[in-house]
């Protein structure tokens, strides 16, 4: 017979064991249910094991990771919440609380946990900043960001925000203080300066901006940087000489981007107009542009000289642009249309000639070598270019009725007073579809 006091030392043993089973049984259910995305049933089973033992941390880990996987945002908070109460280093349910504070869009309170989160990982610093600029607490923001640059350097996403909070004029004289120390700190950090110049420029402090520029060159003589300020400043002082130096630099440099290397080409442009003394310095800048495959500039050029009716020059830059982009179309005509203006009707027949060998079904040439033909009273001549170029003509009603014009004149010029007449009016019919 087996004594009474087997019984009460074996019998807890086995119930421990029976609810241990129970418990893992429900706790590996609720894996496999959540496994197959059957969240509501993995709920089921977690509460199971909740009642089994109340006192694992893991059960509400996972509660919160299915309640939130179903968007129930409280219940997934209070899950997550109540683990870290019990195991406040758990950094994983830290996070659960932070996923639902980013999906609920509640940042303030997501601050509140991410500051906690740092403490386990630093990384958590950047969605601070995010959290800060969608609070709009900029002030907090800038000091991250400026902590962060120094720290593990600077980022693209870092620097939009920064540029962001400085469109705020409030925060500039700050960030010009931070600017300024770090300057001191790291003379030889070419960032720095740069940063300081543009917000002195911004806010129109042109001489401080000047004051630094020059300190950047004499503290880094082969700053390419310091030049592009320089050069506006030169610029504004009406110092071509200087300007110059500084532009050559500048377009001279792999370091600069091919954005500011036109801004720089376009404000010369435009100082040379009332300064003619330095075109060949301008025809120099030009050079540098010579493998540019997006932007042509001395095409460019040219148009803004024929916009200001300065023929000669826009003939000049329609010229040099041509020497390299043969087979510019848009350019040939901006040629054609420029030796036209500028009365050079020999220059427009040569060259009109030239491009109808290369470009035989073009009409636009066939045009200009037909108008100038007849300015210089080659009549038949033009009356034959005008007729064979006329047939290449597709669904252009004014080159159509120029054409006519041309010819008019063409038979007008050989004495032929019934072609004449034919063409002109033809050239009135015309005319009047334009107006319907």
């Amino acid at each position: 017979m087996i004594p009474v006091t087997n019984w009460a030392q074996t019998e807890p043993l086995d119930t421990l064991a029976l609810a241990e089973n129970k418990f893992q049984d429900a706790f590996y259910e609720s894996l496999k249910q959540k496994g197959i995305e059957n969240y509501d049933k993995a709920i089921e089973s977690l509460e199971k094991c909740s009642a089994l033992q109340a006192d694992k941390a893991v059960v509400y880990f996972e509660l919160g990771k299915n309640y939130l996987a179903l968007k129930k945002y409280k219940e997934a908070y209070d899950n997550f919440e109540k683990v870290t109460k019990m195991e406040p280093k758990n950094r994983w349910a830290w996070a659960g609380m932070y996923d639902v504070c980013y999906e609920t869009h509640d940042y303030n309170q997501a601050i509140v946990v991410v500051q906690k989160l740092i403490e386990f990982k630093t990384d958590y610093k950047e969605d601070l900043v995010s959290l800060y600029m969608n609070t709009q607490q900029f002030d907090k923001a800038l000091q991250l960001i400026n902590e962060l640059n120094d720290t593990v350097g600077k980022s693209e996403k870092r620097e939009l925000y920064k540029a962001q909070i400085l469109q705020d004029a409030s925060y500039q004289s700050v960030e010009k203080v931070n600017l300024i120390q770090k300057i001191k700190e790291f003379p030889k950090e070419e960032s720095n300066y740069l940063a300081l110049i543009y917000l002195y420029s911004q806010s129109n402090q042109e001489d401080k901006a000047l004051e630094v520029a020059k300190q950047l060159e004499k503290e880094i003589p082969n700053s390419d940087w310091a030049q592009v300020s320089l050069f506006k400043f030169h610029l504004n002082n009406n110092d071509g000489e200087k300007a110059v130096k500084a532009m050559n630099i500048v377009l001279a440099s792999a370091k600069i981007d091919r954005k500011i290397k036109h801004r720089i080409l376009n404000e010369f442009l435009i100082f040379t107009k009332n300064n003619p003394q330095f075109d060949t310095d301008l025809d120099k800048a030009i050079g540098y542009f010579s493998e540019d495959k997006e932007v042509k500039v001395a095409k460019e050029i040219g148009k803004f000289y024929q916009s200001k009716k300065e023929w000669n020059k826009a003939i000049k830059y329609y010229v040099m642009h041509l020497k390299s982009n043969a087979d510019d179309m848009e350019g040939i005509l901006l040629l054609m249309q420029a030796y036209t203006e500028n009365i050079q009707f020999d220059e427009l027949q040569k060259a009109s000639d030239n491009y109808i060998q290369l470009f035989p079904t073009q009409p636009q040439l066939y045009y200009y070598n037909g108008l100038a033909n007849n300015q210089l009273h080659n009549y038949k001549k033009a009356k034959e270019i005008l007729e064979t170029g006329i047939d290449f003509i597709v669904d252009d009603l004014y080159l159509e009725i120029n054409f006519n014009l041309q010819l008019g004149e063409a038979f007008n010029g050989l004495g032929d007073m019934k072609k004449k007449e034919f063409y002109f009016q033809k050239a009135n019919v015309l005319l009047e579809k334009t107006k319907k």
